[in-house]
């Protein structure tokens, strides 16, 4: 029996999906790469867990969130889907995004965060637009190296149309569906 043979992107799809990294690294397809990082440092930690615990405790909608949560996204026609594990992803609770799904998903989210860590270009330029083309309303992004927050909001195709930094120690504004000040005085 004759098969079509595979593209370029199919193999690199099925390569991607077939990978068993080493326990703590995590692998990702992020626009026809397949990127694989090291457990992150204890900084990197300290950071997502500030952030998270102020979301649970202020937002004006209640939050589920899962550190590590696959997310398949759409991507150019001719690129296999991206298969980015955002640092934390945020979804209302009243959704239920994280029950009963399997390793990756891709509807739902309100906001992602990412911190940077080994390729902080990847979170500051290639995520950034395929979390803006997926439509995920918001990302939070900690770039430790300029000491800063940025939120992006308004995804409008390969990019977010709004963005705010402020500099670790000044807060920064969420909107709906969080709707408080992040403090970051606990990122200095």
């Amino acid at each position: 029996m004759a098969h079509e043979p595979l593209t370029q992107e199919e193999v690199l799809l099925e390569g991607f999906l077939a990978l068993d990294t080493p326990e703590g690294f995590r692998a990702e397809l992020i626009e026809e790469e397949i990127v694989v990082t090291p457990p992150p440092d204890g900084d990197h930690e300290k950071h997502i867990s500030r952030i998270v615990r102020q979301v649970i405790k202020q937002s004006r909608t209640d939050m589920d969130f899962s550190g590590n949560k696959g997310l398949k996204m759409r991507s150019a026609d001719a690129c296999p889907k991206n298969h980015l594990v955002p640092d934390v992803t945020f979804g209302p609770i009243e959704l239920d995004l994280f029950g009963g799904v399997g390793s990756w998903m891709s509807e739902g989210v309100a906001m992602v965060l990412e911190v940077t860590s080994t390729k902080p270009k990847a979170d500051r330029e290639v995520k950034r637009r395929c979390y803006a083309r997926e439509g995920i309303p918001l990302y939070l992004l900690v770039d430790r190296d300029t000491a800063q927050v940025t939120l992006f909001s308004e995804p409008e195709q390969d990019d977010y149309r709004e963005h705010c930094a402020r500099p670790f120690g000044k807060p920064i504004t969420l909107p709906e569906p969080f709707v408080f000040e992040l403090d970051t005085t606990d990122l200095l």
